[in-house]
């Protein structure tokens, strides 16, 4: 039967959509509970909506019943302090399953490239029903930092780099896609991630704003390219040579994030 899937991510796995104008909203990450929760890099998470309304990241497949990333539950202290980001989460009108802020320190191309990772979204997704991709929203003016995107994890060939100034949306198949945000400057980024299902609803909201797939990459110096390439090298090297010797073959797998 296959999976409903958005046609407009299908050529690329991402559209960007126009730049939301952040400066009118308030900084409501910064007033929501964080927990610490590791996935590309160093990071902590603020969910909005999770498995249970608890303030807890964990993949809905690890709860008890467990099921797929959708019917997310609203957590009510997080919605109170942030209605307007709970709001843009809901606009799509597409059934939400996780929700959170990611707060992400300084993280620069090598390490980013070390960091990719693809998601999880659609562990114990019924075939025939719609396929979960995520939403990201750039809170914070990360005016040098950008979306890294590869088709394969080791292979810079058609890498895709998306800059996030504050509005930056993205809608990406992280499933498909493997990313990583390398991030530029000496304060955190913070950025709004939410799993959608793919459907009718989602695909009126792409067209209502917009949404490309295919857009100009980031401009990176080839010898700051380069650096990344020989850094993402050696850390899996190390990595492999660490699993080697505890007699362990190495799985990179896919992340819960």
């Amino acid at each position: 039967m296959g999976y409903i899937k958005c046609e407009a991510l299908e050529e690329t796995g991402y559209v960007v959509l126009d730049r939301y104008n952040q400066e009118l909203d308030p900084k409501e990450w910064l007033d929501i509970e964080y927990v610490d929760w590791k996935s590309s890099g160093d990071t902590r998470f603020a969910p909005l909506a999770s498995a249970k309304g608890e303030i807890e990241c964990n993949g809905f497949w690890n709860h008890k019943p467990p099921r797929t990333d959708k019917d997310g539950v609203w957590i009510p202290s997080q919605v109170e302090k942030a209605p307007i980001l709970t709001r843009r989460a809901q606009e799509p009108g597409a059934n939400v399953g996780r929700c959170r802020v990611i707060e992400l320190q300084p993280t620069p191309y090598g390490e980013c490239l070390y960091n990719l990772h693809q998601d999880d979204n659609n562990r114990l997704n019924p075939d025939g029903t719609g396929w979960v991709v995520r939403g990201f929203f750039n809170l914070t003016d990360d005016k040098d930092s950008f979306f890294v995107l590869r088709e394969n994890r080791t292979d810079p060939e058609g890498e895709v780099r998306i800059a996030l100034p504050a509005g930056a949306q993205l809608i990406i198949d992280t499933q498909r896609l493997w990313h990583a945000a390398t991030h530029v400057g000496t304060d955190p980024r913070y950025c709004l991630i939410t799993s959608w299902t793919s459907g009718p609803e989602l695909d009126a909201y792409i067209e209502k704003h917009n949404g490309v797939n295919r857009v100009e990459s980031v401009h990176v110096p080839q010898d700051v390219l380069e650096a990344g390439y020989a850094e993402q090298a050696r850390k899996d090297a190390a990595r492999a040579a660490y699993y080697a010797a505890k007699g362990q073959a190495e799985v990179r797998a896919m992340s819960e994030a």
